[in-house]
């Protein structure tokens, strides 16, 4: 029996936090910020991880971008992963969720059977959440969104604890399937410095649209169906604050007032 294979999908985003944005064309300037790991996909990275640990196999890894993305398939080997697979090509470049989702899931069934696919419940760039349900709908597979918890691991199931509506829902889903994680769900190992340079040595495969056998047609800006309008940033919140010091009752008065719902002597 072949062992069992856990594939992650990882992406490299830019620093939210140093990122501009593009509102002329409605996207993120990806060059004007240093670039890492999906913090969501460092997750679904350490579920998998884990899983290979307990019950043996092989993690593998799966990104789609620009050539550079080869970094964080390494780091993603650093962290545990067994190897890294990177959809490159023009071809790629424009792609929304839907354009997305159909090259990874025909990546995943290039790649061979896999057990459970692993994925962030959502990238920081795009906060939309949609591409870890959305290969799991082109798979034909079942899916588990919002994973908060891992309770049982299995080889033909899996027990997860779901966050979804305001509440915890405990689920088990038949395997092969996909789940996509909360941060919640676990505390992302730190890659050692031995990891760190034997990932750095470590071959990554690329595959372009010949070798996952797709239409380019459904690819880049003339497969993506999205179109962004506009871009906007709302203001940030300007809340005046309060200090109370005098006595209880001038104080309570005062504060009903400042709530509009002072009384008439």
């Amino acid at each position: 029996m072949p062992e069992p294979t856990y594939i992650v999908l990882i992406k490299q985003v830019p620093d939210m936090d140093e990122v501009e944005f593009d509102y002329e064309e409605g996207r993120v300037d990806r060059s004007s910020a240093p670039l890492e790991p999906n913090p969501f996909d460092l997750n679904a990275l350490e579920e998998a991880v884990k899983y290979k640990e307990e019950l043996g196999g092989e993690v593998l890894a799966i990104s789609m971008g620009p050539k550079q993305a080869e970094s964080t398939l390494k780091d993603a080997i650093a962290r545990g992963a067994d190897e890294g697979i990177l959809l490159h090509g023009r071809e790629f470049a424009g792609s929304d969720t839907w354009a997305t989702s159909l090259a990874l899931a025909h990546a995943i069934e290039t790649a061979g059977s896999c057990d459970i696919i692993f994925a962030g419940e959502k990238t920081v760039d795009g906060d939309t959440g949609q591409v870890g349900p959305e290969v799991a709908e082109y798979l034909d597979i079942p899916h588990v969104a919002f994973v908060s918890d891992v309770t049982k691991r299995g080889e033909k199931e899996i027990q997860v604890e779901s966050e979804t509506w305001g509440a915890t829902y405990l689920k088990s889903m038949n395997l092969p399937g996909l789940i996509t994680v909360t941060k919640d769900v676990n505390e992302p190992r730190l890659p050692s410095f031995k990891d760190k340079q034997r990932a750095r040595k470590a071959e990554i495969t690329t595959w372009g649209i010949d070798d996952i056998s797709i239409d380019p047609d459904n690819l880049g800006v003339t497969g993506s169906p999205t179109r962004v309008a506009n871009m906007e940033v709302p203001p940030p919140e300007e809340r005046e604050s309060l200090i109370l010091r005098e006595d209880p009752g001038n104080s309570v008065n005062q504060l009903l007032e400042k709530l509009d719902l002072g009384r008439e002597n």
